[in-house]
């Protein structure tokens, strides 16, 4: 199965609009956050999302 990376930025997207204090720039407590707050259960698909919401943590924090 591939992950398309339209899902994940979708995905990503909308849980930073949800949560937007819930994640943080450490891609391990994103990793668990993403866990807690969505039912997918792929394990690559949950870090290329936490990935991506560290990602834009990252650049929001040097903004």
């Amino acid at each position: 199965m591939a992950i398309k990376p339209a899902y994940v930025k979708k995905t990503g997207t909308i849980l930073l609009e949800r949560y937007p204090r819930a994640f943080s720039a450490d891609f391990e407590h994103n990793k668990d956050v993403v866990e807690e707050l969505t039912n997918i259960e792929s394990k690559g698909v949950r870090n290329r999302i936490a990935g991506y919401v560290t990602h834009k943590q990252g650049s929001a924090v040097e903004a």
